[in-house]
């Protein structure tokens, strides 16, 4: 399949994430009370996320996964308990646009893997991904998730 994967510069992103170690089978439970909460708190600000919500792997190890759930702000916000103020780095990031079930992202993580040792660039390890619709919204057919992956 053919992926229209593009290389961006982007700005630093203020965001309020929570950072957990969790397997893949509890993530899908993990995320929702990360964005539950996270909302809560910035409705209690009077802020609104500046963007879709995002979830940030910092690993592969479907049982012990590392990764952070969060929502971009407009500024940096302060954080409260387990919600902690971030930023997603400026930089280079590749990125590309998928539509489909989550459980069928592998060949895009391969395609964009691919692409990135064609143009000879180097990923940091950590992946983004950012979701514009979720299953109770949509069938998982017509799910949208950028995927990004920072390189140097």
């Amino acid at each position: 399949m053919d992926y229209n994967i593009e290389l961006k510069e982007q700005g630093l992103q203020p965001v309020l994430s929570i950072r957990k170690t969790t397997s893949i089978g509890n993530l899908p439970q993990e995320i929702g009370k990360a964005y539950g909460g996270i909302m809560q708190y910035l409705q209690e600000l009077g802020e609104q996320p500046a963007e879709a919500p995002y979830t940030a792997y910092y690993n592969l190890d479907m049982e012990h996964l590392d990764v952070e759930m969060g929502f971009p702000v407009s500024k940096q916000l302060a954080g409260k308990v387990e919600i902690k103020a971030g930023s997603i780095p400026a930089g280079k990031y590749v990125e590309c646009m998928y539509k489909g079930p989550y459980a069928e992202m592998v060949p895009v993580y391969e395609a964009m893997s691919k692409w990135i040792a064609e143009k000879g660039l180097e990923a940091t390890g950590i992946s983004y991904e950012i979701y514009y619709n979720s299953p109770d919204e949509v069938p998982e057919s017509e799910l949208l998730t950028k995927i990004l992956m920072p390189v140097k």
